[in-house]
Parts: C-alpha cells; sequence; structure tokens
C-alpha cells in the first residue's frame, strides 16, 4: 500500500510540474515530465505499474489540462507500452544510452500529441512541439537519479 502511495506522489508531482508557470521562451521546450515519470515507474517495476496507471495517469493529466479528453490517456498509455516492449534491454543501459532510447519513445508521444491536436483544430508549430522530447531525454538521468531518491528511501521495489 505504502509502495503505491510513493509512486502515486511522483505521479501528482509530475502532474504539477506539467503546469508550473515558466518564462513564455521557455514554455515551448517544457520537459513531458508526467512521461518521464511513467516510462521510469514502468522500467523499474513492469510488474506493479503499467498500461492502467500510464492511463490513468493521462486522463487525470486531460483533466488537469483542459483539453481533449483521452488524449494524454492514450499517449501515456503508449509511452507504457513502448517502454514495456523494451525494458528489459533500456535497465541494462547506462543513464547517458538510456536518453539516447527514451529521445524515440518522448519524440513519439510528441507526434502522437502533434497529430490528435491536429485533428481537434489547433496546430502549434512542429519543429517546436518536438523540443520537449528532446529536453526530457535530456533530463532524463536527472529525472532517474531523482525518482531513485524517493524509490531508496521509501523501499519501494
Amino acid at each position: 500500500m505504502r509502495h503505491s502511495l510513493v509512486i502515486g506522489f511522483t505521479v501528482l508531482l509530475a502532474l504539477l510540474l506539467g503546469v508550473m508557470p515558466m518564462p513564455e521562451p521557455f514554455d515551448f521546450g517544457r520537459p513531458m515530465w508526467l512521461a518521464m515519470t511513467v516510462a521510469f515507474w514502468v522500467m523499474l517495476l513492469p510488474h506493479r505499474v503499467g498500461l492502467v496507471m500510464a492511463w490513468f495517469a493521462g486522463i487525470a493529466s486531460d483533466v488537469l489540462y483542459g483539453e481533449l479528453f483521452g488524449q494524454h490517456a492514450l499517449v501515456m498509455t503508449l509511452v507504457a507500452t513502448m517502454v514495456l516492449l523494451l525494458y528489459q534491454r533500456i535497465r541494462r543501459f547506462p543513464l547517458w544510452q538510456q536518453s539516447l532510447v527514451m529521445l524515440p519513445v518522448f519524440g513519439v508521444a510528441q507526434l502522437l500529441l502533434l497529430w490528435l491536436n491536429s485533428l481537434a483544430g489547433s496546430r502549434p508549430p512542429i519543429l517546436l512541439l518536438l523540443l520537449p522530447a528532446l529536453v526530457s531525454a535530456l533530463l532524463w538521468p536527472w529525472a532517474c537519479a531523482f525518482l531513485n531518491v524517493f524509490r531508496r528511501r521509501f523501499h519501494v521495489v
């Protein structure tokens, strides 16, 4: 039970970081905090954290952002699916190589968000939309280190 609360707290923290105000020039490169958190927990605990948790985190993100219902749920489920397919290989890599593997995962998620936004009628700039995937991949080692502190502190296994 306590392990679920720790995972839920980190997801809530990622949701809050996603809506935290940022200066306008930096807002285009806002990291994908929720996707990084979901990917970390799915990679680390695939037997506990999976598609259902990713879907619920995405629904919470949709409600928080006030966007098309199910949009982020689909994207987070896709991120979790890609990580579940690769987690046995990714976990063995050093963090800098994990960043290189996570770049296409986050990039596909951003492209899916672009496609869903264009279906909904809003068309953001294409090149700027891929910037969060690059920033998230660059921040992946630090996000993993931060989440590992929570994992070790509360003995989540």
